[in-house]
């Protein structure tokens, strides 16, 4: 009495085909499992005893042995425990084998039978597409699988008994739909913010080629409020970003019923948040804040308060677009396309440089504060801007501002005009801050007055190599909201603006 039942496990987002060999044999009772199984696949056994039991079935009472294949693998999750009761039931016979043939199955298993959402829904079903097979998983993730492939077959079940007399041919299933996430109406407008108009030309800038950005100000001066503004200004997820996107939310069960939203996260951690949190790790290596914000916004509020080795964890992943963990006994990679948006106080009491503003502990007082970032981190930020404080001439006139309709449509056209062009050269890069250096090279040609203006500068502001290039590519985002086809030296002087503003930029 012997079957075999077809699941999945994660690596990443990447699902890796697991066998589930299910064998019942003489000999005294007893119920193993093997295979590199964790402590919830382990427990897995008292779940799927008591399912079954509440399904109105029992185990025979011989030796029952499960083992998941390949045996090397290490498995973790409780979404083996639906496949482990499909493989005893076909090794008791009360199942055929032609019934689970073909079929990748996820699940949970609750003591009275019910199937139990799982994470991890989308990956498997399109593993499942990949393999030519069909799914069976919890009815509430139905929704989400259904986003794979609209011809792939489904069985989303809500019980075992549902499961079981389905597959008898008792009942019939309707096949799940994919759910899409109503569309949130934000009420945050750029038009609410009064002044800062140059901290705004800034965010446009950012918006339109997914630009690294540093906002550096007194306390109340609205930096919290322009990040906030950003997301309203960004287009719709394209459909492979979306997929992206949902992926990892799938893994890390952050998909609301499971439906899917076009959105572009924007992720907000706090200040106090660990490595492992943001970059991703922990027990079962799971995405962090910097995988979450994937194709969408990463924000570091307080920037100099995060733990210094925190923020340089960062580096790798905000410039490869991968966050890869490794350990002794697995190594994990998800993706990691962020825009990096940071705010923070320009020294510990927050007015440094504020006119009428005389700090008591003086220069020690900014110098100590801004030591705590990087160079190499705050080298990766492409504009770095000083956000003054609001005057009380701006809070007290009229609103003027644009809005964030308006901003919003530039920046989609700006966004359209780099993802053809790229295109047109055969890449799959859709804006400018994801190019390469041999790329951006290639597609901003200088005239000689702008080599001599960014030579000069590279000698005064000490420009890198990276920092050379993201200028390249920040002028190249100037030029194409200003419309030009090429890149003039007024473009290059506001992107070299952008770099020199901040008191960092000497630091670093």
């Amino acid at each position: 009495m012997f079957s075999r039942i077809s699941t999945v496990s994660f690596q990443g987002i990447d699902a890796a085909s697991v066998d589930v060999q299910v064998q019942i044999s003489p000999g005294s009772v007893y119920f193993t499992l093997v295979g590199l199984p964790d402590k919830a696949i382990a427990e897995s056994k008292e779940r799927v005893r008591s399912a079954l039991i509440a399904s109105g079935l029992a185990l025979p009472a011989k030796r029952v042995t499960v083992n998941l294949a390949p045996a090397d693998l290490p498995k973790e999750g409780s979404h083996y425990d639906l496949p482990i009761a499909l493989g005893l039931l076909v090794a008791m016979g009360a199942l055929p084998a032609e019934a689970v043939d073909g079929f990748l199955v996820l699940g949970e298993l609750a003591l009275d039978g019910s199937i139990s959402h799982v994470n991890g829904a989308l990956p498997a079903a399109i593993s499942a597409v990949a393999n030519e097979k069909s799914l069976i998983c919890p009815a509430s993730c139905g929704a989400e699988a259904a986003w794979a492939d609209e011809n792939l077959k489904i069985v989303a079940a809500s019980s075992l008994v549902q499961l079981y007399r389905y597959l008898k041919g008792e009942i019939t299933l309707s096949a799940p739909k994919p759910r899409r996430a109503a569309q949130s109406v934000s009420s945050l407008d750029l038009a609410d913010i009064r002044g800062q108009e140059s901290a705004k030309r800034a965010l446009e800038i950012a918006a339109a080629g997914s630009h690294n950005l540093l906002m550096v100000g007194p306390p109340g001066s609205g930096k919290t409020l322009l990040a906030s503004r950003l997301p309203s200004l960004l287009p719709a997820l394209s459909p492979r970003e979306l997929l992206e996107v949902s992926m990892v939310a799938s893994i890390s069960g952050e998909l609301e019923e499971g439906a899917l939203s076009n959105e572009r996260p924007f992720r907000a951690p706090h200040h106090s948040a660990s490595m492992a949190s943001l970059v991703g790790g922990g027990v079962k290596a799971k995405p962090g804040e910097v995988s979450l914000a994937h194709n969408g916004v990463l924000f570091l509020d307080e920037l100099p308060e995060f733990e210094s080795s925190v923020l340089d964890s960062l580096r790798q992943p905000i410039e490869n677009g991968v966050a890869t963990i490794v350990r002794a006994n697995y190594r994990v990679s998800y993706p990691s396309k962020v825009q990096v948006v940071a705010a923070m106080n320009p020294c510990r009491c927050g007015y440094a440089g504020e006119p009428g503003h005389t700090c008591k502990r003086g220069e020690r007082c900014t110098s100590s504060y801004q030591a705590r970032i990087s160079g190499p981190f705050l080298d990766r930020m492409d504009l770095q801007i000083h956000v003054p404080a609001v005057s009380a001439r701006d809070l007290i006139g009229p609103q003027t501002g644009e809005s964030s309709e308006t901003v919003a449509q530039r920046v989609a056209h700006a966004r359209s005009v780099q993802a053809e062009r790229f295109r047109s050269i055969g890449l799959e890069v859709m804006v400018n801050a994801h190019a390469s250096a041999r790329v951006i090279e290639k597609i901003v040609a200088l005239d000689r007055a702008s080599k001599e203006l960014i030579e000069q500068a590279s000698i005064r502001f000490g420009l890198s190599a990276r920092g050379y290039h993201r200028v390249l590519k920040l002028a190249r985002t100037i030029a194409d909201l200003d419309g030009s086809e090429s890149v003039q030296k007024i473009h290059l002087a506001e992107a070299l603006s952008f770099r020199g503003v901040s008191s960092y930029s000497a630091a670093a």
